[in-house]
């Protein structure tokens, strides 16, 4: 559930639309900066399309949790086909691997009015020029690099939605995230365990509708299945309660795509959030679990474990 992003005017903001993949925090709550180590992405992908320009090129936002001072775990989908200098790394038969047109704020409200509105721009690429410069200029946004499961594909994404950043440069804080044992979510999920999703999305999302969104939120869930959603991703597709209740209240919407679904009170990442059936961002979270054997030796390349 990965944002479109559209800048029109400064006084204007973000106008958000909607893709298939990418998800936002419904009827959560303000983070109040408990989870300092959770990130918005704000990316570049060359072979998307931007209605307003007549060359190729589209920005996407989506949320990510930085798992040591230069390594940040998230989508999949949120990482594969991210351009290389605003080259693409598809053309050719590329891997979609490696990209550094990403870049990430760990701002509880990232700022975002060092764009130039993209109606000042008449060509796609005169705004990436003008965008990667100002936010390579910015202390606020990290650049990275990116990297999707060595599995992932576009076409069956939520079968591998795992991605990797590495950082330009180290950040530091007092804490990280953390990642699972293996297969806990099967030793948790008869338990009543409740979970924290984190993200940057939407807050309220419909057919003509589309409010919030970057901004650090949280809500709080229960765990629903393992089995896969609507016959999708069984196995590795958690399907957890979406604004649910008094009892676990909020969900996750578009914008939240990579954001973790962290064990209650604690900073492991259990999974990452991954895609909506619902436009109105009702019924279930459906995040990609993170505590199998592939996806630990994955992140293992990078040198973190559990």
């Amino acid at each position: 559930m990965k944002r479109f992003l559209a800048l029109l005017a400064a006084a204007v903001g973000l106008l958000v639309l909607m893709p298939t993949m990418a998800g936002a925090i419904t009827n959560g709550q303000p983070d109040n900066n408990a989870h300092p180590y959770v990130g918005e992405l704000l990316f570049y992908v060359p072979d998307e399309s931007d209605p307003r320009f007549a060359d190729p090129g589209s920005w996407f936002t989506c949320t990510g949790t930085l798992l040591n001072s230069s390594i940040v775990v998230t989508a999949g989908h949120c990482t594969y086909g991210t351009g290389l200098d605003g080259a693409s790394t598809t053309a050719g038969g590329g891997s979609g691997s490696g990209g550094n047109d990403v870049w990430i704020n760990f701002s509880e409200e990232p700022d975002f009015s060092m764009l130039a509105p993209s109606s000042s721009f008449t060509t796609n690429a005169a705004r990436y020029a003008s965008w990667s410069a100002a936010l390579d200029g910015s202390s606020q946004w990290h650049r990275a690099s990116s990297f999707p499961h060595p599995q992932f594909d576009p076409s069956a994404f939520a079968l591998h939605d795992a991605g990797v950043l590495r950082l330009d440069a180290p950040v530091t804080m007092s804490a990280y995230g953390q990642l699972p044992s293996l297969n806990l979510l099967d030793q948790v999920q008869k338990s009543k365990t409740h979970f924290t999703p984190v993200g940057y999305g939407l807050e309220q999302s419909g057919p003509k509708i589309a409010l919030g969104g970057d901004t650090r939120r949280v809500a709080d869930e229960v765990l629903v299945s393992l089995n896969g959603v609507h016959g999708v991703g069984k196995g590795v597709a958690a399907q957890f309660s979406n604004d649910n209740g008094a009892a676990h209240q909020g969900g996750t919407c578009f914008g939240d795509s990579g954001g973790p679904v962290l064990l209650n009170g604690t900073r492991v990442v259990t999974a990452v959030n991954s895609f909506a059936i619902s436009e109105t961002c009702t019924g279930s979270t459906n995040a990609y679990r993170l505590d199998q054997p592939d996806d630990l030796a994955f992140l293992a390349t990078f040198g973190v474990t559990p």
